[in-house]
């Protein structure tokens, strides 16, 4: 089992200087809005990802008119402890586990695992494509060592090949010897990319299809269709068949980085087709799939941080999530919400299994 023991947050979002210890499997954190209940939550993923959930970019974690943050804590995985500390000063950032620092981040992705569920995640349905495979990058890093590596030489070599392209027009003779250069290199990432993504969402779907009858109440056929150009035609082909457009546009047309998930219902896009109930449901669905993929290919339960689900979601589906989450089969679970009662009555069941967090202010 994967257990947070306790956290330390200074000069973190609205925290100056706090400190928490959680001792039992559910953790209620409630207050008023803007008393940093979302914020914890986000500083426990952060320990997990080395990135905020929330936010991409360092200034806008760190509390105003500080010139960083330091976030510490103390995880407990099958017995073993690891202290974790994410400092970001002056620009610069570290990360380390057991007082040793990473030479790469990409290391520390997959050791502590971790399933989010926050409002916004609606965006994983009704936004861009890019959302999409943000959330299946996410869970494939968690999954595959090798993934997250792919993936950033990927996009690394891709932007020095967007940024040749957009330089032809100024440039005198042919660019072909490079492009080729460059083209090699985003097949060689670029499929494992491919190829991991088509074999995990084959299986993957059954998952989301049994959580999701749970959650509804009732049956309806959802479908995860993998989007890809090269499910039509290998990527080296498409890089060489494209080149003149690409040249064009001054951008790269074709690759995993134009991929995209196609969410359906009874065969229908759910992004135009499905009530808010429906997605509510699926979106729930896919998180607590991807929480059971990590947790039978790691052998322990992921953290669950659950945020504002009682706002978010009908009394039916809370109820059947709360029955999910107390059984045996789940970790520890944070949970945020505006009244402490009713966590308290959520949990009434089970009262022993709760620790209850009322933050201040």
């Amino acid at each position: 089992m994967l257990t947070v023991r306790h956290i330390s947050l200074v000069q973190f979002k609205n925290y100056t200087q706090s400190h928490f210890r959680f001792h039992k499997r559910i953790i209620g954190i409630t207050g008023r809005n803007g008393s940093g209940k979302t914020n914890l939550l986000d500083a426990i993923y952060y320990l997990c990802f080395t990135r905020s959930y929330f936010n991409s970019v360092e200034s806008q974690n760190t509390q105003y008119d500080s010139n960083g943050f330091r976030i510490e804590g103390l995880l407990d995985k099958e017995g073993q402890a690891g202290k974790i500390i994410c400092t970001v000063k002056d620009g610069k950032k570290d990360i380390s586990l057991n007082d040793e620092s990473y030479d790469r981040f990409s290391r520390h992705i997959g050791q502590y695992p971790a399933v989010m569920i926050a409002p916004d995640d609606a965006e994983i349905i009704l936004g861009g494509s890019e959302e999409r495979r943000k959330w299946l990058d996410t869970l494939l890093s968690q999954l595959y060592p090798g993934y997250l590596d792919h993936l950033i030489q990927y996009q690394k070599i891709l932007q020095q090949r967007n940024s040749l392209l957009k330089s032809a027009a100024t440039q005198s003779g042919s660019l072909d010897s490079l492009l080729e250069v460059f083209d090699e290199q985003l097949v060689q990432h670029g499929t494992p990319i491919f190829e991991c993504r088509r074999a995990f969402l084959l299986d993957f779907i059954n998952q989301v299809q049994s959580r999701y009858d749970f959650l509804a109440g009732k049956h309806e056929v959802v479908n995860i269709r993998y989007v890809c150009s090269l499910l039509e035609q290998d990527l080296a082909t498409q890089l060489r068949v494209n080149r003149p457009k690409d040249l064009l546009l001054q951008r790269t047309s074709a690759g995993i980085h134009r991929d995209d998930l196609l969410f359906l219902l009874d065969d229908h896009p759910m992004k135009t087709n499905a009530s808010q109930g429906q997605r509510k449901s699926f979106l729930f669905a896919l998180k607590l799939a991807q929480f059971e993929v990590l947790k039978n290919f790691k052998q322990f339960p992921p953290l669950l941080l659950l945020d504002d689900i009682f706002e978010k979601l009908d009394q039916e589906r809370v109820i059947r999530l709360i029955q999910l989450v107390s059984s045996d089969a789940y970790g520890q679970v944070f949970i945020t919400d505006t009244h402490a009662e009713r966590v308290q009555a959520a949990f009434a069941h089970d009262p022993a299994c709760l620790q209850l967090i009322e933050m201040e202010g």
